[in-house]
């Protein structure tokens, strides 16, 4: 699960990443807190803009960060947007501190907020790659997400206390000082064992070049399409608990409870990511309808206590899908094109707050913040019906009846949906639930492993008929061997001298 800490260059990143990440979800938590209860009169469609303005940006400059990151060293890169992410804390927490601070002070840091973050998220997201070589790709990359959820875990909680102990100004401060250590471990880093990759070719807009790419690979497309649509109408979980928590009567306190407890079913999903070998369309799609009826229960959450234990459950299944489209998109994307690529995936999924906050915002204030919740459910399950409708056009998703369930269906690919309708040669599963045998397995769906361990079903040779026919009737079969006598036997009682086929008519093909 950890293997990927045995370097030396990655062990340091994500310790850096940890305590920075820590700082980042207590200055997330506090200013959301600070646009809705000091700046605004429980103003959720003010918090909506605040995320719209921080979050934007990365979409609106696409067709520059994704060549800045190609084309320039990133740990270089990391160490300046770093920096200006420290300066802007300290900025707005010295407004805060002198009192000074206004809801367009806020407005105005979230979007340098935002300009500087475009720079820096797929930068993060990217240098992976440059510290862990291809087969730890994956495990990295659900490692990266187990240190953002394990610091989501501590970071709310500890920014509720400390607005309630000594202000929100002093948070700002103390996020400032926690970037001192992604700063220093990126200074450490042994450049010698950095992974090199090839820069981008200059032949043509990199804009272009990215969205070429993607949209040559349809799997690539899908995978955005869902990523938009949770990342717009899903992930807006700042407006979800603060107007949650308004609701049932509480403070900040309870409010960045509410954000640590999320945290707990996000860092397991992390750490179960880790386990994987390798992301799995399959698991996407699941994930998107898993968060449709966590969030679909939330809503109807009728207490404080009900619904924070049901937020466990919507980071769960957030954090799964988005470790696993992460990881997908990572390490099947050519690295050429990688940032570009890793530019536009982070792009879409936070500008679609761009669209997605302001709305789910405005249905808080204007209906409650039951519906907003119910708004992200319908999204969910419209992410999987796009990532099921693909798998039926694209790679010929079949609704089949399995012959050994008379009342039971099962998924079938359309090569073999035909056959077990018509109870032909393809086996259905001993489950009756799905069908494994396809000749278009998608490398990244399904396991080669089981492929090539699973058995094929042979007819019985005559042979077998009659020697069950003869040990029914009392005879011997000519094939069963004859009373002892003097004379030795040549063949092995124990041995069947017939190698076609086992005692069960069937052979694996494994062998």
């Amino acid at each position: 699960m950890f293997r990927s800490l045995s370097g030396f260059n990655y062990r340091v990143w994500f310790i850096g990443a940890l305590v920075s990440n820590v700082g980042g979800w207590m200055q997330a938590t506090t200013q959301d807190w600070v646009v809705l209860t000091e700046l605004t009169d429980n103003n959720a469609a003010a918090v909506g803009a605040t995320m719209a303005l921080q979050f934007g940006p990365q979409l609106l400059l696409v067709p520059i960060t994704g060549a800045v990151i190609d084309r320039f060293d990133r740990r270089k890169v990391l160490i300046v947007t770093q920096s200006v992410l420290m300066l802007l804390a300290v900025g707005l927490g010295l407004l805060l501190l002198g009192g000074h601070a206004q809801l367009w002070h806020v407005y105005g840091f979230a979007l340098a907020l935002g300009i500087t973050s475009a720079f820096d998220a797929p930068a993060r997201q990217t240098f992976v790659s440059d510290l862990v070589s291809g087969p730890n790709a994956s495990n990295a990359v659900a490692l990266n997400a187990a240190s953002f959820n394990a610091a989501r875990l501590i970071g709310p909680a500890v920014a509720g206390g400390l607005i309630v102990l000594v202000g929100s100004g002093w948070v700002f401060m103390i996020n400032a000082l926690t970037f001192i250590a992604m700063i220093g471990a990126l200074l450490v880093m042994r450049r010698r064992e950095l992974i090199v990759h090839p820069r981008a070719v200059r032949d043509g807009n990199p804009l272009v070049q990215g969205f070429r790419y993607v949209g040559g690979r349809s799997d690539l497309v899908v995978v955005l399409v869902i990523v938009f649509l949770v990342g717009a109408f899903c992930m807006n979980f700042p407006i979800f608990s603060s107007t949650m928590a308004v609701m049932f009567g509480k403070g900040a306190g309870e409010y960045g409870i509410l954000s640590s407890i999320l945290a707990i079913g996000s860092l397991t999903a992390a750490l179960l990511a880790a386990r994987r070998e390798r992301a799995r369309l399959r698991v996407v799609f699941a994930s998107a309808g898993a968060l449709g009826a966590a969030s679909l229960i939330a809503a109807f959450m009728p207490t404080y206590e009900t619904f924070a234990a049901s937020t466990v459950l919507i980071g769960f299944a957030t954090v799964t899908l988005l470790t696993t489209a992460n990881g997908y998109v990572q390490t099947t994307t050519d690295p050429a094109v990688r940032g570009r690529v890793m530019a536009l995936y982070v792009a879409i999924l936070m500008g679609g707050t761009l669209i997605g906050a302001p709305t789910v915002g405005w249905v808080a204030d204007a209906a409650g913040p039951r519906w907003a919740l119910g708004v992200a459910a319908v999204a969910a399950f419209v992410a999987l019906g796009v990532g099921v409708g693909w798998l039926m056009v694209a790679r010929g998703l079949r609704v089949a009846r399995m012959p050994q369930r008379r009342w039971r269906f099962g998924l079938a690919w359309a090569a073999s949906a035909e056959a077990i309708a018509d109870g032909g040669g393809v086996p259905a599963p001993a489950t009756g639930s799905l069908a494994t045998v396809s000749g278009r397995n998608d490398p990244a769906d399904f396991s080669d492993e089981v492929a090539m361990t699973s058995p094929i079903r042979l007819p019985k040779l005559p042979g077998h008929r009659a020697d069950a026919a003869g040990r029914a009737g009392g005879h011997p079969s000519p094939d069963v061997a004859a009373p002892r006598t003097s004379r030795p036997s040549t063949t092995h009682p124990s041995v069947d001298p017939r190698p076609t086929a086992d005692r069960e008519g069937r052979i694996s093909t494994d062998r």
